[in-house]
Protein backbone atom coordinates (compact mmCIF):
# COMPACT_ATOMS: atom_id res chain seq x y z
CA UNK A 1 0.00 0.00 0.00
CA UNK A 2 1.63 3.14 -1.37
CA UNK A 3 0.76 5.58 1.79
CA UNK A 4 1.18 9.41 1.34
CA UNK A 5 4.50 10.87 3.08
CA UNK A 6 2.56 13.53 4.89
CA UNK A 7 0.05 11.07 6.72
CA UNK A 8 3.09 8.83 7.79
CA UNK A 9 4.95 12.17 9.09
CA UNK A 10 1.67 12.48 11.28
CA UNK A 11 2.33 9.38 12.83
CA UNK A 12 3.68 8.93 16.52
CA UNK A 13 7.11 7.55 15.88
CA UNK A 14 6.26 5.11 18.86
CA UNK A 15 3.47 3.53 16.82
CA UNK A 16 4.80 4.35 13.28
CA UNK A 17 6.62 1.02 12.42
CA UNK A 18 4.06 -1.31 14.12
CA UNK A 19 0.87 0.43 12.32
CA UNK A 20 2.62 0.74 8.77
CA UNK A 21 3.11 -3.01 8.72
CA UNK A 22 -0.45 -4.04 10.28
CA UNK A 23 -1.57 -1.79 7.29
CA UNK A 24 -0.86 -4.31 5.11
CA UNK A 25 -2.16 -6.70 6.44
CA UNK A 26 -5.89 -8.06 5.50
CA UNK A 27 -8.33 -6.58 6.97
CA UNK A 28 -10.15 -8.42 10.19
CA UNK A 29 -14.00 -9.83 9.55
CA UNK A 30 -16.68 -9.40 12.19
CA UNK A 31 -20.27 -10.04 12.76
CA UNK A 32 -22.69 -8.85 15.76
CA UNK A 33 -26.01 -11.14 16.30
CA UNK A 34 -29.06 -10.33 16.48
CA UNK A 35 -30.73 -11.65 20.05
CA UNK A 36 -33.98 -10.41 18.73
CA UNK A 37 -33.91 -13.48 15.98
CA UNK A 38 -31.25 -16.27 16.31
CA UNK A 39 -28.53 -17.53 18.81
CA UNK A 40 -25.01 -16.70 18.62
CA UNK A 41 -24.07 -20.42 18.74
CA UNK A 42 -26.57 -21.58 15.88
CA UNK A 43 -25.31 -19.20 14.11
CA UNK A 44 -21.72 -19.26 13.81
CA UNK A 45 -22.22 -23.11 13.38
CA UNK A 46 -24.45 -22.65 10.21
CA UNK A 47 -23.40 -20.68 7.24
CA UNK A 48 -20.93 -18.30 9.40
CA UNK A 49 -17.46 -19.98 10.32
CA UNK A 50 -15.88 -18.26 13.29
CA UNK A 51 -11.96 -18.31 13.74
CA UNK A 52 -10.46 -19.78 16.28
CA UNK A 53 -10.18 -17.11 18.45
CA UNK A 54 -13.77 -16.59 19.11
CA UNK A 55 -15.20 -13.00 19.90
CA UNK A 56 -15.01 -9.89 19.81
CA UNK A 57 -13.40 -8.92 23.41
CA UNK A 58 -15.45 -5.33 24.69
CA UNK A 59 -18.85 -7.11 22.60
CA UNK A 60 -19.74 -10.49 23.79
CA UNK A 61 -22.28 -10.89 21.11
CA UNK A 62 -20.08 -10.68 18.25
CA UNK A 63 -17.38 -12.49 17.18
CA UNK A 64 -14.59 -12.75 14.34
CA UNK A 65 -14.93 -14.82 10.83
CA UNK A 66 -12.18 -17.00 9.49
CA UNK A 67 -13.00 -15.53 6.35
CA UNK A 68 -15.28 -13.39 4.22
CA UNK A 69 -18.10 -14.79 3.27
CA UNK A 70 -20.61 -13.43 0.12
CA UNK A 71 -23.20 -11.97 2.52
CA UNK A 72 -25.69 -11.24 0.06
CA UNK A 73 -26.71 -14.65 -0.54
CA UNK A 74 -27.14 -15.72 3.22
CA UNK A 75 -31.21 -15.27 3.98
CA UNK A 76 -30.02 -14.44 7.35
CA UNK A 77 -28.52 -11.34 6.90
CA UNK A 78 -31.54 -9.95 5.05
CA UNK A 79 -33.75 -11.41 7.86
CA UNK A 80 -31.92 -9.18 10.36
CA UNK A 81 -30.21 -11.80 12.22
CA UNK A 82 -26.80 -10.63 12.06
CA UNK A 83 -24.41 -7.27 11.33
CA UNK A 84 -21.63 -7.21 9.81
CA UNK A 85 -19.98 -4.60 11.11
CA UNK A 86 -16.14 -3.40 12.04
CA UNK A 87 -15.45 -5.04 15.57
CA UNK A 88 -13.31 -1.53 16.84
CA UNK A 89 -16.86 0.30 16.36
CA UNK A 90 -18.60 -2.28 18.94
CA UNK A 91 -16.68 -0.07 21.49
CA UNK A 92 -19.76 2.15 21.45
CA UNK A 93 -21.37 0.04 23.61
CA UNK A 94 -19.36 0.27 26.79
CA UNK A 95 -19.65 4.22 26.54
CA UNK A 96 -23.93 3.27 26.54
CA UNK A 97 -23.18 0.94 29.65
CA UNK A 98 -21.61 3.70 31.08
CA UNK A 99 -23.97 6.19 30.91
CA UNK A 100 -27.34 4.40 30.43
CA UNK A 101 -29.31 2.63 33.02
CA UNK A 102 -32.67 3.57 32.14
CA UNK A 103 -35.38 4.93 29.45
CA UNK A 104 -33.67 7.58 27.43
CA UNK A 105 -33.71 9.54 24.36
CA UNK A 106 -31.23 8.81 22.29
CA UNK A 107 -29.84 10.29 18.52
CA UNK A 108 -27.30 8.62 15.73
CA UNK A 109 -26.84 12.26 14.41
CA UNK A 110 -25.00 10.35 11.38
CA UNK A 111 -26.07 6.60 11.19
CA UNK A 112 -25.95 5.43 8.00
CA UNK A 113 -25.35 2.64 7.19
CA UNK A 114 -26.63 1.41 10.85
CA UNK A 115 -23.66 -0.37 12.44
CA UNK A 116 -23.96 1.55 15.07
CA UNK A 117 -27.26 2.54 15.40
CA UNK A 118 -28.67 -1.45 15.04
CA UNK A 119 -25.97 -1.69 18.37
CA UNK A 120 -27.73 1.37 19.83
CA UNK A 121 -30.94 -0.07 19.35
CA UNK A 122 -29.97 -3.78 20.75
CA UNK A 123 -28.36 -2.55 24.00
CA UNK A 124 -31.10 0.60 24.69
CA UNK A 125 -33.48 -0.38 27.73
CA UNK A 126 -37.06 -1.01 27.14
CA UNK A 127 -38.84 2.06 27.04
CA UNK A 128 -36.15 4.54 25.13
CA UNK A 129 -36.68 6.63 21.55
CA UNK A 130 -33.89 5.88 19.32
CA UNK A 131 -34.02 8.45 16.66
CA UNK A 132 -31.16 7.23 13.20
CA UNK A 133 -30.46 10.08 11.91
CA UNK A 134 -28.34 10.45 7.97
CA UNK A 135 -28.06 13.85 6.21
CA UNK A 136 -27.98 12.41 2.51
CA UNK A 137 -30.77 11.04 1.01
CA UNK A 138 -29.75 8.04 -0.50
CA UNK A 139 -27.53 6.93 2.80
CA UNK A 140 -30.87 7.46 4.72
CA UNK A 141 -32.57 4.91 2.37
CA UNK A 142 -29.77 2.35 3.38
CA UNK A 143 -30.41 3.06 7.12
CA UNK A 144 -33.84 2.84 7.14
CA UNK A 145 -33.89 -0.90 5.41
CA UNK A 146 -30.84 -1.77 7.93
CA UNK A 147 -32.50 -0.36 10.92
CA UNK A 148 -36.13 -2.14 9.74
CA UNK A 149 -34.50 -5.55 9.06
CA UNK A 150 -33.05 -5.04 12.61
CA UNK A 151 -36.44 -4.64 14.12
CA UNK A 152 -37.25 -2.77 17.10
CA UNK A 153 -39.72 -0.51 18.65
CA UNK A 154 -39.43 2.61 19.53
CA UNK A 155 -36.75 3.66 16.47
CA UNK A 156 -37.32 6.16 13.86
CA UNK A 157 -35.15 6.84 10.89
CA UNK A 158 -35.03 10.52 9.94
CA UNK A 159 -32.85 13.03 7.11
CA UNK A 160 -32.16 16.18 8.35
CA UNK A 161 -28.80 18.85 8.85
CA UNK A 162 -27.47 18.38 12.27
CA UNK A 163 -28.65 22.34 12.25
CA UNK A 164 -32.36 21.84 11.81
CA UNK A 165 -32.21 19.11 14.58
CA UNK A 166 -30.25 21.41 16.85
CA UNK A 167 -32.78 24.03 16.48
CA UNK A 168 -36.14 22.02 16.77
CA UNK A 169 -37.53 21.27 20.32
CA UNK A 170 -36.30 18.06 20.46
CA UNK A 171 -33.97 17.20 23.56
CA UNK A 172 -31.72 14.00 23.83
CA UNK A 173 -30.19 11.97 26.98
CA UNK A 174 -26.90 10.86 24.47
CA UNK A 175 -26.09 11.93 21.07
CA UNK A 176 -23.88 9.96 18.94
CA UNK A 177 -21.74 11.88 16.40
CA UNK A 178 -19.77 9.34 14.45
CA UNK A 179 -18.03 12.27 12.56
CA UNK A 180 -17.24 12.03 9.50
CA UNK A 181 -13.49 12.30 8.35
CA UNK A 182 -10.53 11.82 6.72
CA UNK A 183 -10.86 7.89 6.99
CA UNK A 184 -7.31 6.69 8.06
CA UNK A 185 -8.24 3.95 10.02
CA UNK A 186 -10.22 2.36 6.91
CA UNK A 187 -6.82 2.63 4.92
CA UNK A 188 -6.51 -1.58 4.27
CA UNK A 189 -10.42 -1.69 3.63
CA UNK A 190 -10.80 1.26 1.30
CA UNK A 191 -8.36 2.49 -1.73
CA UNK A 192 -10.39 5.57 -2.08
CA UNK A 193 -9.66 6.67 1.75
CA UNK A 194 -5.85 6.58 0.53
CA UNK A 195 -6.73 8.92 -2.41
CA UNK A 196 -8.72 11.23 -0.78
CA UNK A 197 -6.53 11.87 1.95
CA UNK A 198 -4.50 15.05 2.24
CA UNK A 199 -3.12 17.58 5.25
CA UNK A 200 -6.05 19.45 3.69
CA UNK A 201 -8.77 17.09 4.00
CA UNK A 202 -7.90 16.69 7.42
CA UNK A 203 -8.07 20.27 8.09
CA UNK A 204 -11.51 20.40 6.31
CA UNK A 205 -12.86 17.44 8.37
CA UNK A 206 -11.72 18.72 11.86
CA UNK A 207 -13.58 22.12 10.67
CA UNK A 208 -16.44 20.48 9.57
CA UNK A 209 -16.58 18.20 12.75
CA UNK A 210 -16.49 21.03 14.76
CA UNK A 211 -19.35 22.64 12.38
CA UNK A 212 -21.47 19.67 13.73
CA UNK A 213 -20.46 19.54 17.61
CA UNK A 214 -22.02 23.18 17.47
CA UNK A 215 -25.35 22.89 15.51
CA UNK A 216 -26.28 19.70 17.50
CA UNK A 217 -25.06 20.79 20.91
CA UNK A 218 -28.47 22.29 22.00
CA UNK A 219 -30.04 19.13 21.58
CA UNK A 220 -28.33 17.74 24.20
CA UNK A 221 -30.01 17.81 27.85
CA UNK A 222 -27.81 19.61 29.97
CA UNK A 223 -26.49 16.30 32.28
CA UNK A 224 -26.32 14.68 28.69
CA UNK A 225 -23.50 12.69 27.44
CA UNK A 226 -21.80 13.29 23.81
CA UNK A 227 -20.03 10.41 21.44
CA UNK A 228 -18.03 11.51 20.13
CA UNK A 229 -16.06 9.23 17.39
CA UNK A 230 -13.84 9.14 13.68
CA UNK A 231 -12.48 6.75 12.51
CA UNK A 232 -8.61 8.76 11.91
CA UNK A 233 -5.64 8.85 13.85
CA UNK A 234 -4.31 12.43 13.86
CA UNK A 235 -4.71 14.71 16.65
CA UNK A 236 -6.32 17.14 14.51
CA UNK A 237 -9.73 15.60 14.13
CA UNK A 238 -9.64 13.32 17.68
CA UNK A 239 -7.88 14.72 20.49
CA UNK A 240 -7.62 18.34 19.58
CA UNK A 241 -11.68 18.28 18.80
CA UNK A 242 -12.35 16.80 22.28
CA UNK A 243 -10.11 19.28 23.62
CA UNK A 244 -12.35 22.05 21.88
CA UNK A 245 -15.47 20.42 22.87
CA UNK A 246 -14.33 20.60 26.42
CA UNK A 247 -12.96 24.22 26.26
CA UNK A 248 -15.92 25.91 24.08
CA UNK A 249 -19.19 23.94 25.88
CA UNK A 250 -17.53 23.24 29.34
CA UNK A 251 -17.75 19.37 28.96
CA UNK A 252 -16.06 16.73 30.92
CA UNK A 253 -14.87 13.98 29.61
CA UNK A 254 -15.87 10.29 31.20
CA UNK A 255 -13.16 7.79 31.74
CA UNK A 256 -14.27 4.00 30.67
CA UNK A 257 -12.01 2.11 32.43
CA UNK A 258 -11.13 -0.28 29.63
CA UNK A 259 -9.78 -3.81 30.32
CA UNK A 260 -6.20 -3.76 29.83
CA UNK A 261 -6.16 -7.14 27.74
CA UNK A 262 -7.51 -5.34 24.89
CA UNK A 263 -4.95 -3.18 24.19
CA UNK A 264 -6.54 -0.10 23.46
CA UNK A 265 -4.33 2.73 23.24
CA UNK A 266 -4.78 6.07 25.11
CA UNK A 267 -4.10 9.47 23.86
CA UNK A 268 -1.44 9.76 21.08
CA UNK A 269 -0.47 13.94 22.66
CA UNK A 270 0.80 14.76 25.86
CA UNK A 271 -2.97 15.24 27.14
CA UNK A 272 -4.19 13.05 29.46
CA UNK A 273 -7.75 12.99 28.73
CA UNK A 274 -9.68 9.52 28.81
CA UNK A 275 -10.21 9.17 24.74
CA UNK A 276 -9.48 5.29 23.02
CA UNK A 277 -7.96 4.76 20.41
CA UNK A 278 -8.09 1.38 17.98
CA UNK A 279 -4.64 0.99 16.18
CA UNK A 280 -4.58 -2.50 13.83
CA UNK A 281 -1.48 -3.21 15.24
CA UNK A 282 -2.56 -3.40 19.20
CA UNK A 283 -5.90 -3.94 18.54
CA UNK A 284 -7.84 -7.03 16.42
CA UNK A 285 -10.09 -4.20 14.00
CA UNK A 286 -10.04 -1.15 12.30
CA UNK A 287 -8.37 2.32 13.07
CA UNK A 288 -11.02 3.94 15.43
CA UNK A 289 -11.40 6.69 17.94
CA UNK A 290 -14.28 7.09 20.66
CA UNK A 291 -14.69 9.66 23.60
CA UNK A 292 -17.66 10.19 25.77
CA UNK A 293 -18.57 13.59 27.19
CA UNK A 294 -21.09 14.91 29.63
CA UNK A 295 -22.74 17.92 29.24
CA UNK A 296 -23.04 20.29 32.36
CA UNK A 297 -25.79 20.62 34.61
CA UNK A 298 -28.01 23.15 33.84
CA UNK A 299 -31.94 24.18 33.69
CA UNK A 300 -33.91 23.61 30.67
CA UNK A 301 -37.60 23.94 29.79
CA UNK A 302 -38.63 20.59 27.72
CA UNK A 303 -41.51 21.71 25.75
CA UNK A 304 -44.80 19.81 25.90
CA UNK A 305 -46.43 18.49 22.65
CA UNK A 306 -49.87 18.12 21.47
CA UNK A 307 -50.74 14.61 22.79
CA UNK A 308 -51.02 12.57 19.89
CA UNK A 309 -54.49 10.96 18.74
CA UNK A 310 -54.63 7.75 17.26
CA UNK A 311 -56.52 6.85 13.51
CA UNK A 312 -56.95 3.31 14.30
CA UNK A 313 -61.41 3.67 13.44
CA UNK A 314 -59.82 4.46 10.14
CA UNK A 315 -58.20 1.36 9.06
CA UNK A 316 -59.26 -2.21 9.45
CA UNK A 317 -59.61 -4.10 13.00
CA UNK A 318 -57.84 -7.24 12.66
CA UNK A 319 -54.79 -5.11 11.56
CA UNK A 320 -54.62 -4.68 15.60
CA UNK A 321 -54.24 -7.95 16.01
CA UNK A 322 -51.23 -8.27 13.63
CA UNK A 323 -49.01 -6.89 16.67
CA UNK A 324 -47.89 -8.38 20.38
CA UNK A 325 -50.31 -6.77 22.47
CA UNK A 326 -48.43 -4.70 24.21
CA UNK A 327 -50.32 -1.19 23.38
CA UNK A 328 -49.86 0.97 20.72
CA UNK A 329 -51.12 4.06 18.79
CA UNK A 330 -51.86 4.11 15.38
CA UNK A 331 -51.81 6.75 12.47
CA UNK A 332 -51.89 7.09 8.85
CA UNK A 333 -49.51 8.28 6.41
CA UNK A 334 -49.13 8.28 2.57
CA UNK A 335 -51.64 4.81 2.52
CA UNK A 336 -49.51 3.37 5.08
CA UNK A 337 -50.52 2.21 8.65
CA UNK A 338 -47.45 2.76 11.30
CA UNK A 339 -48.11 2.15 15.09
CA UNK A 340 -46.00 4.04 17.47
CA UNK A 341 -45.05 2.04 21.34
CA UNK A 342 -47.77 3.71 23.76
CA UNK A 343 -45.14 4.88 25.75
CA UNK A 344 -43.53 6.97 23.06
CA UNK A 345 -46.56 7.63 21.15
CA UNK A 346 -46.04 11.25 22.26
CA UNK A 347 -42.71 11.63 21.58
CA UNK A 348 -42.05 10.23 18.53
CA UNK A 349 -45.34 11.86 16.98
CA UNK A 350 -43.22 14.81 17.72
CA UNK A 351 -40.46 14.06 16.51
CA UNK A 352 -41.91 12.62 13.37
CA UNK A 353 -44.11 16.39 12.92
CA UNK A 354 -40.31 18.59 13.56
CA UNK A 355 -38.07 16.28 11.23
CA UNK A 356 -38.22 14.69 8.16
CA UNK A 357 -39.11 11.27 9.34
CA UNK A 358 -38.60 7.95 6.59
CA UNK A 359 -39.55 5.42 9.34
CA UNK A 360 -41.83 7.16 11.83
CA UNK A 361 -42.12 4.29 13.58
CA UNK A 362 -43.37 0.74 13.04
CA UNK A 363 -44.86 -0.14 9.48
CA UNK A 364 -47.70 -2.20 10.20
CA UNK A 365 -49.78 -2.09 6.84
CA UNK A 366 -50.15 -0.90 3.19
CA UNK A 367 -53.46 -0.03 1.18
CA UNK A 368 -53.30 -1.93 -1.87
CA UNK A 369 -56.55 -1.25 -3.67
CA UNK A 370 -59.76 -1.03 -1.08
CA UNK A 371 -57.34 -3.75 1.64
CA UNK A 372 -55.05 -3.31 4.03
CA UNK A 373 -52.04 -5.75 3.68
CA UNK A 374 -49.11 -6.08 6.20
CA UNK A 375 -45.73 -3.78 5.29
CA UNK A 376 -42.42 -6.36 5.42
CA UNK A 377 -41.63 -3.92 8.19
CA UNK A 378 -44.21 -5.85 10.42
CA UNK A 379 -42.41 -9.09 9.17
CA UNK A 380 -39.09 -8.03 10.48
CA UNK A 381 -40.20 -6.52 13.92
CA UNK A 382 -39.92 -7.68 17.20
CA UNK A 383 -44.02 -6.60 17.76
CA UNK A 384 -45.03 -9.06 15.16
CA UNK A 385 -47.83 -11.08 16.11
CA UNK A 386 -46.96 -14.46 14.34
CA UNK A 387 -50.44 -16.27 15.77
CA UNK A 388 -52.04 -14.05 13.20
CA UNK A 389 -51.23 -15.61 10.25
CA UNK A 390 -50.59 -18.66 8.70
CA UNK A 391 -46.46 -19.44 8.55
CA UNK A 392 -44.97 -21.74 6.07
CA UNK A 393 -41.12 -22.52 6.46
CA UNK A 394 -38.97 -22.14 3.11
CA UNK A 395 -36.10 -23.65 1.76
CA UNK A 396 -32.87 -21.76 1.53
CA UNK A 397 -33.03 -21.90 -1.78
CA UNK A 398 -36.97 -20.46 -2.18
CA UNK A 399 -35.63 -18.09 0.53
CA UNK A 400 -33.26 -16.66 -2.31
CA UNK A 401 -35.91 -16.91 -4.90
CA UNK A 402 -37.82 -14.85 -2.82
CA UNK A 403 -35.11 -12.16 -1.99
CA UNK A 404 -34.50 -12.37 -5.46
CA UNK A 405 -38.49 -11.27 -5.58
CA UNK A 406 -39.05 -14.15 -8.22
CA UNK A 407 -42.68 -15.59 -7.85
CA UNK A 408 -42.96 -18.73 -5.79
CA UNK A 409 -44.51 -22.02 -5.82
CA UNK A 410 -46.09 -23.02 -2.31
CA UNK A 411 -47.35 -26.58 -2.24
CA UNK A 412 -50.67 -27.38 0.05
CA UNK A 413 -50.48 -23.56 1.49
CA UNK A 414 -53.36 -21.47 2.15
CA UNK A 415 -54.49 -19.46 -0.14
CA UNK A 416 -54.14 -15.64 0.73
CA UNK A 417 -51.24 -13.46 2.88
CA UNK A 418 -49.36 -16.43 4.47
CA UNK A 419 -45.79 -15.27 6.40
CA UNK A 420 -42.94 -16.91 5.39
CA UNK A 421 -40.06 -18.37 7.05
CA UNK A 422 -36.81 -19.33 6.95
CA UNK A 423 -34.88 -21.37 9.97
CA UNK A 424 -38.00 -20.26 11.97
CA UNK A 425 -37.45 -17.33 11.80
CA UNK A 426 -40.08 -14.55 9.54
CA UNK A 427 -38.73 -13.67 5.88
CA UNK A 428 -41.59 -11.78 4.57
CA UNK A 429 -44.92 -11.82 3.51
CA UNK A 430 -46.57 -13.26 0.57
CA UNK A 431 -49.62 -14.19 -1.39
CA UNK A 432 -50.65 -17.33 -2.27
CA UNK A 433 -53.27 -17.65 -5.47
CA UNK A 434 -52.92 -21.25 -5.92
CA UNK A 435 -50.55 -22.00 -8.86
CA UNK A 436 -48.04 -19.49 -8.05
CA UNK A 437 -47.63 -16.72 -4.62
CA UNK A 438 -47.17 -13.15 -5.31
CA UNK A 439 -43.94 -11.83 -3.67
CA UNK A 440 -44.48 -9.38 -1.48
CA UNK A 441 -40.67 -8.47 -0.69
CA UNK A 442 -39.60 -4.67 -1.37
CA UNK A 443 -38.50 -4.37 -4.85
CA UNK A 444 -35.89 -1.74 -4.10
CA UNK A 445 -34.06 -3.97 -1.71
CA UNK A 446 -34.03 -7.29 -3.88
CA UNK A 447 -30.94 -9.50 -4.11
CA UNK A 448 -29.42 -8.02 -7.71
CA UNK A 449 -26.55 -11.02 -7.96
CA UNK A 450 -27.76 -14.29 -9.51
CA UNK A 451 -29.16 -16.55 -7.25
CA UNK A 452 -28.32 -19.92 -9.74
Amino acid sequence: MQLPKEFINILPVSERDGLLAALEREPEVSIRFNPKAYGLENLVSGSLACSADGRVPWFNDAVYLDHRPQFTMDPLLHQGCYYVQEASSMFLAQAVRKCVDGPVRVLDLCAAPGGKSTLLAQLLPQGSLLISNEIQRSRAQILAENMVKWGRSGVMVTCNTPKQIGQSSLMFDLIAVDAPCSGEGMFRKDEGAVRDWSIGNVEMCAARQREIIEDIWPALKPGGYLIYSTCTFNRFEDEDNVRWIMDRFGAAPVDLNPDPEWNITGSLTDDDIPVYHFMQHRTRGEGFFMCLLRKPEGAFCELKSKPFKSESSKFAADCKTWLEPEGYEFFIKNESVYALPLDLANDMWRAGQELYALVPGIEVAVLKGRDWVPAHALAMNTALNRTAFNCVEVTRQQALEYLHCDALRLDDVPRGIVLLTYQNIPLGFAKNIGNRANNMYPQEWRIRNSIN
